[in-house]
């Protein structure tokens, strides 16, 4: 079983900083690009940023500048510094990962796809 679990959401004043960690847990052997998405009230999810396992990374236009993405492939977590938040950065953050190789039953290897965590709530205040 394999499970992303995210932490550090939390409430902060406009212009302060949250860091948001993600771990991957399970027989992992591998995984691909790891991101973060957000998804505000009455919106679709998007995109906030990704990172590739070789250190690639790519970020919404909204957040350049204010927040980085980082990894730590050996421990399988994905971090997201953010930093300069804003109201409009208050939404629900996941992470996910495109895709993960696992060890499962008598040693074979499998890809687990599009796995998401379960969220953590970010609210910015005014």
């Amino acid at each position: 079983q394999v499970r992303l679990v995210e932490s550090g959401g939390g409430f902060v004043q406009a212009g302060g900083s949250l860091r948001l960690s993600c771990e991957a847990s399970g027989t992992i052997l591998s995984i691909n690009v790891m991101g973060w998405y957000r998804q505000a009230p009455g919106k679709q999810r998007e995109l906030v940023a990704a990172i590739s396992s070789g250190g690639s990374t790519n970020y919404a236009d909204s957040v350049k500048g204010r927040f980085t993405i980082s990894r730590d492939n050996d421990k399988g977590t994905v971090y997201l510094q953010t930093n300069s938040l804003k109201p409009e950065d208050t939404a629900v953050y996941y992470c996910n990962a495109d895709s993960i190789v696992v060890r499962g039953a008598f040693g074979a290897r499998r890809t687990l796809y599009d796995v998401w965590g379960q969220g953590t709530q970010v609210t910015v205040s005014s």
